[in-house]
């Protein structure tokens, strides 16, 4: 039990060795991949990309429900026409500012720059201002040009805040800055104002968050802080406090395409009073321009299309985003967008890196690899998507080049192997051509994958019948057992050995054979065992005749013995079945017909006919039609009783003898058995053929006493059988 228990342990450590071998091909593959892929991200060259695939994921996303808490009042250019100037005078802004006061708004934001007085009106404005503490105004702060803007004439600091945009290098906005200090001076955004005036009115204020005291928390949520390598980003700038904006999608309130993510009303409508109370009470109001003359636009991820070019959004929707992001994180937790740690995107990228080298390696088909490939890349896309609907921004673009380039560098890889393979093969075969001993190449499966001359003259089966084929295919299983055991030896120790062994050949005759074994390992890594066989069968027997003459007479005896059972095994058997043929079929149904008669007994005569055999002869060709009817023989034997006798009158032909049958049924029974066994699948040149039968079934002494008449009756039932339907039995 104990040197049982030690083999298995040696043997598992062996294919873990193996394992490991093969594995530190695809790990480093896998790594050198993911490595060039890394340096590609960390110089920026998938940084547009990442940001596209992050662009079209927001374009994909399901529809929020509408923003009901955010109106805009829009400047629009027939408004400017009708004015006839830019800016608006001051007196315009107060009359609007006044009409939206009277219907309570939570907050008001003015998107316009006022920082110099526009006649007339400039003193209403100013006390319009004085009335309305929700009213929040906006100024550029300086940039890297010194470019500002001062704040509204007549506003205090606490009712301003900065309108600076963050730009990507494509011109896309897909952060939101929500403080910058100026002079060692905390300036607040303006979306950030007009949302924490409206959160103030919902018992919410800005605190520090506790995972983090750097981070602000708001509600349900702390808002992180954006790094300069977060997500696709590489070396951005970080400068101030941003966040990834998680840009909300809306329900269209209209049925126009055209500006349907917030509640739009026109500056003239409010001035008319034709904008109903519900749509200004309770809200943030925010007054902006929308007119094209202006060019107060910017681009978005939603802008973006596959077709088509990008179209931009008004200045003062992208505030309502911004605003509508904050409000919706504080008070219902929805998820802002989120990145992994650096070292967790780094390994995400090298496990997809390890899966395409693993893919290609372990399949090799190319159908079946492009396949597995592309439900890969499925795969990896739709967990992404779901990851960011959740709010995480995960690595796609890398991961797919890591995932793709692994895969082709070790197909590549793989094709080159083979054709390394052949070459080595095609030189092999004529090294080993020219040795007159058998010699033989196992691959680690036991599988014959090079043979010589010598080899299969010897064995008595061609070349291409063995090839890809196991010593359990060919010799009795014994032998097989011996030969499995002395390669698994040498697979294991690897170290050459030499056993002598019994071999039977195709003619059954049996040699005694001095192996020696050794094991060779190519350049992928791959294990072979080549063994080199000589027949020692002479010298065998001089020794024995040398121990013992009466050893050498007995054995002679035996060996005429067995040749005539093995001239009468051929006389009375099919030689390509192994089963009995006609003449044996002949006198075996008389003997039986008459013992059946002297014991007062029923015999049961079945004739079978393969249906559709034919057709596989003419499509798979002949040596496919033998193999079939080997394999339906087989088939047969395994299906009846040892008493019973089956035999092959030629072609697709084939009876069975059911001695001693107690009533009709037992026949039905087996005959409805040897049809189920007939019809499964049989597996030849790598395709799955289905045959059926057709019986015909006489009893003795039902239908006849006398062995020709039975067979003419069951032929007549088979016949019938083929004629109603076939895969089916008649009784005669």
């Amino acid at each position: 039990m104990n040197q049982q228990l030690g083999k298995r342990f040696v043997k598992l450590i062996f294919k873990l060795k193996q394992s490991l071998s093969r594995g530190h091909r695809e790990l480093i593959t896998a790594a050198s991949v993911a490595v060039c892929v890394l340096l590609l991200h960390s110089i920026g060259l998938l940084q547009s990309l990442e940001l596209a695939a992050l662009d079209q994921f927001f374009r994909l996303r399901p529809n929020e429900p509408p923003e009901e808490r955010i109106t805009i009042v829009v400047i629009d250019e027939a408004y400017l026409k009708e004015v006839g100037s830019w800016p608006i005078p001051d007196a315009n802004i107060a009359q609007l500012l006044e009409k939206l006061n009277v219907h309570k708004p939570r907050a008001i934001g003015l998107d316009i720059y006022r920082d110099l007085p526009v006649k007339p009106g400039n003193q209403e404005l100013r006390n319009a201002y004085k009335l309305m503490p929700n009213l929040i105004g906006i100024e550029l702060l300086a940039n890297d040009k010194n470019v500002n803007v001062s704040p509204p004439l007549g506003l205090n600091k606490d009712q301003v805040g900065f309108n600076n945009v963050l730009y990507d290098l494509d011109g896309k906005v897909r952060r939101s800055l929500l403080y910058w200090h100026v002079n060692n001076q905390v300036h607040e955004s303006f979306a950030l104002k007009l949302a924490l005036l409206y959160l103030k009115s919902e018992n919410i204020t800005p605190t520090k968050a506790k995972n983090n005291p750097k981070y602000l928390q708001l509600g349900k949520t702390a808002f992180t802080r954006f790094e300069a390598n977060d997500g696709g980003y590489v070396r951005a700038d970080a400068r101030g406090y941003q966040i990834l904006t998680n840009f909300p999608k809306p329900k269209c309130q209209t049925s126009s395409r055209e500006f349907c993510s917030f509640r739009q009303v026109s500056m003239r409508d409010v001035l008319a009073d034709k904008v109903k109370e519900n749509l200004i009470k309770d809200r943030i109001i925010l007054i902006g321009s929308t007119a094209p003359s202006l060019q107060d636009f910017v681009f978005i991820p939603y802008s973006s299309s596959l077709m088509g070019t990008a179209k931009p959004i008004p200045g003062i929707q992208l505030q309502a985003y911004f605003i509508s992001e904050l409000i919706s994180a504080a008070l219902q937790g929805r998820p802002l967008l989120k990145v992994w740690p650096d070292l967790v995107e780094d390994l995400w990228i090298f496990i997809w890196s390890y899966l395409g080298t693993v893919t290609t390696w372990r399949i090799r088909h190319p159908t079946k690899s492009f396949l597995s490939i592309l439900v890969s890349c499925l795969v990896l896309t739709l967990s992404a998507y779901l990851a960011f609907l959740y709010g995480w921004w995960i690595p796609l673009i890398p991961s797919l080049f890591s995932f793709g380039s692994s895969a082709i560098w070790m197909t590549s890889h793989i094709a080159h192997i083979q054709e390394e393979w052949k070459r080595s093969k095609e030189f092999l075969h004529h090294v080993i051509n020219t040795i007159p001993d058998p010699i033989f190449v196992k691959n680690e499966q036991h599988q014959w994958i090079v043979l010589n001359e010598a080899y299969c003259r010897f064995i008595g089966y061609p070349n291409k019948l063995l090839i890809e084929k196991s010593d359990y295919d060919f010799f009795p299983k014994h032998e097989a057992d011996v030969f499995r055991q002395h390669d698994d030896l040498v697979f294991r120790t690897q170290k050459p050995q030499e056993h002598e062994e019994e071999f039977t050949n195709a003619d059954g005759q049996t040699h005694q054979i001095a192996t020696k074994r050794s094991l060779h390992k190519d350049s992928a890594g791959n294990f072979f065992l080549v063994g080199v066989i000589r027949d020692i069968t002479g010298r065998k027997l001089m020794e024995e005749q040398l121990k013992l003459t009466a050893a050498e007479l007995f054995r002679s005896n035996k060996e005429l013995k067995l040749k005539e059972d093995h001239l009468r095994h051929l006389a009375y058997h099919d030689p390509l079945t192994g089963l009995s043929n006609r003449k044996f079929f002949a006198e075996q149904l008389c003997e039986s017909l008459h013992w059946a008669q002297h014991n007062n007994l029923l015999l049961g005569l079945l004739f079978i006919d393969l249906d559709g055999f034919k057709q596989i002869n003419d499509t798979l060709g002949h040596e496919a039609g033998d193999r079939l009817l080997i394999t339906i023989a087989g088939r047969l034997s395994n299906s009846l009783r040892t008493s019973d006798t089956v035999s092959r009158l030629g072609g697709d032909e084939f009876t069975v003898i059911l001695r001693a049958i107690p009533n009709v049924q037992i026949a039905a029974k087996i005959a409805a058995k040897i049809l189920t066994s007939i019809s499964k699948p049989v597996v030849l040149d790598g395709y799955a053929i289905r045959v059926s039968g057709s019986i015909g079934i006489s009893v003795y002494p039902y239908n006849s006493e006398d062995s020709e008449t039975l067979m003419k009756q069951a032929d007549a039932a088979m016949y019938r059988a083929k004629r109603l339907g076939k895969n089916r039995y008649e009784f005669a």
